[in-house]
């Protein structure tokens, strides 16, 4: 079977989830977390990445986007999770405070002689299943997951008070990407 993205249409809205290898909790430290909010501003100035939400737990990713400037959204985010996994692997090697860097790289090292197409670490796990959103009320209830995720997690009380989400910028809050598409048709 194959592990390959299926985006069906280049230019739809899509829900996607991707997590870390094992579902190992590397993003536990903000600065992890901060590189892919400066890989996500990037793609938005640069490859054409508009973002209607974002998420980010320990150690999965969710994203609502749309691929624009004529990329293909596959292509759009392999390269996010190529330059998220090369420069989140470089901190971790380069952080004297990580307790566990001996262990994860590790991990990562096992798990990229798995795979033929890696030729050092793998950070991110393959089997991704893209959800093309095609009404207001799928739209809804995806973001709505993608906010609701740290509430379910027991992180915050109410989804606009995690920081490294879009719930601040639906509850009208300056977040930490800018330029996040607030889908409000369904208010």
């Amino acid at each position: 079977m194959s592990r390959n993205y299926k985006f069906h249409n280049p230019e739809g809205l899509y829900f996607i989830s991707f997590s870390v290898v094992g579902w190992l909790d590397v993003f536990i430290r903000n600065e992890y977390k901060d590189l892919f909010v400066e890989s996500l501003r990037y793609c938005q100035k640069e490859k054409g990445l508009e973002i209607h939400a974002w998420c980010i737990m320990s150690s999965h990713v969710h994203l609502v986007f749309r691929s624009t400037k004529g990329q293909k959204p596959e292509l759009l985010i392999g390269d996010l999770k190529r330059f998220t996994s090369k420069s989140i692997v470089k901190a971790i090697q380069e952080n004297p405070r990580e307790s566990r860097k001996e262990f994860l790289l590790e991990y990562f090292k096992n798990e990229g002689k798995k795979s033929s197409n890696v030729t050092n670490y793998q950070f991110w796990r393959h089997d991704n299943k893209p959800i093309e959103l095609w009404s207001a009320k799928v739209i809804k209830q995806k973001i709505d997951y993608v906010h609701n995720n740290p509430v379910e997690a027991g992180l915050v009380y109410k989804a606009e008070d995690y920081v490294y989400s879009s719930a601040t910028d639906y509850a009208d809050i300056k977040g930490l990407v800018d330029d996040v598409v607030v889908f409000r048709t369904f208010d």
